[in-house]
C-alpha cells in the first residue's frame, strides 16, 4: 500500500529508534511488526516481546 509506505518513508526520515507497524493481521493476532532505524527489519513479534525487549535496552542504558 503506497500510504503505508509514504508513512514508513517520513518515520526513517525522522531517525526514529523504532517503528512499529499495527496492520489488521497484526491486530488479529496481538502482534506488531517492527523497524530499527536503518531500515532493520526486526520482523513480527508479540507485544509482550516487543515490550520486554524496550525494557531491557530502558535498564542497559540507566
Amino acid at each position: 500500500n503506497e500510504k503505508i509506505a509514504y508513512k514508513i518513508r517520513e518515520h526513517s526520515v525522522q531517525k526514529l529508534p523504532y517503528i512499529v507497524v499495527i496492520g489488521d493481521k497484526e491486530r488479529d493476532a496481538n502482534t506488531v511488526a517492527v523497524r530499527a532505524r536503518g531500515n532493520v527489519d526486526l520482523g513480527v513479534m508479540p507485544v509482550d516481546v516487543l515490550v520486554e525487549r524496550l525494557k531491557s535496552e530502558l535498564d542497559a542504558k540507566a
